[in-house]
């Protein structure tokens, strides 16, 4: 599987002296489904905006690929609700058609298949008849599936979700990630989120984030660790089924499950 995305050794401070993320080092590949976890202040969104060049690492380096080449990426950004202007006059089939607006050359309107497109996405998104209503109306979930409509409709190579089970309609939440389960296919996907539950039932591997970053892949438990790990920390409950379950080995500063997010 080729590899789109390369950190490495990254150090990241908005004080010199005091580093929110030290000499850090991640992989993401296509297809990834990868859920960032840590407590609060640990340095998870810090991250997110180092990937999307909003933030310059003091040292270390970011590289993006693709079809094996070192080149740049599209990258798809659903944000957190409170740093969306819900007053905006803007309608739904607006803020996703926006999503192309790298594609629309300078002063030219939206192609008729541009416009297409955006409809297709908001009927995935389950919008087709909210097109017109401004967002200022819109329920939290409604927001942000417009949103994610908005970082899907261009196809990215990467989509970074930044908590995005904090505004969505209980009721949708199970579409919701069906949804992402669909994006994935064909998109790598960053979910950053404080649900620990959500993410171990929905993603493939975990970095947990605490000023550094521990990676933990896939869910399977090996023989090893067990033999290592059972005197000290027994196992007394076994799920099967549907039921999400993952055991994560303890590491060095491990807050992950034991603190509020972000």
């Amino acid at each position: 599987m080729n590899k789109i995305l390369e950190i490495k050794d990254i150090t990241v401070g908005y004080e010199t002296d005091k580093p929110v993320l030290k000499e850090v080092n991640l992989s993401i590949f296509e297809n990834d489904f990868l859920g960032i976890i840590g407590p609060n202040g640990g340095g998870k969104t810090t991250l997110l905006k180092t990937i999307l060049g909003l933030v310059k690492p003091v040292s270390g380096s970011i590289r993006f690929f693709k079809g094996g080449h070192e080149t740049s990426i599209n990258i798809g950004y659903l944000p957190q609700i409170n740093r969306v202007d819900k007053n905006f006059p803007i309608s739904v089939f607006d803020v996703i058609l926006s999503g192309l607006t790298a594609q629309r050359k300078f002063f030219n309107y939206y192609t008729n298949e541009q416009k297409n497109k955006a409809k297709q996405v908001a009927q995935m998104m389950g919008l087709e008849a909210f097109l017109n209503r401004p967002i200022g109306n819109l329920s939290g979930g409604q927001l942000q599936r417009t949103l994610l409509g908005r970082a899907i409709v261009d196809e990215p190579d990467l989509l970074i979700l930044d908590e995005p089970s904090s505004y969505v309609d209980k009721r949708f939440e199970t579409d919701f990630y069906k949804i992402l389960e669909k994006i994935n296919k064909n998109t790598a996907i960053v979910l950053v989120s404080h649900d620990v539950g959500t993410v171990v039932s929905l993603v493939k591997n975990i970095a947990c984030v605490n000023e550094g970053l521990h990676y933990h892949s896939g869910a399977n438990i090996s023989t090893s660790w067990l033999e290592k790990t059972y005197t000290s920390c027994p196992i007394e409950i076994v799920g099967h089924g549907d039921f999400p379950h993952r055991v994560l080995e303890k590491h060095e500063g491990c807050k992950c499950c034991n603190s509020d997010d972000e």
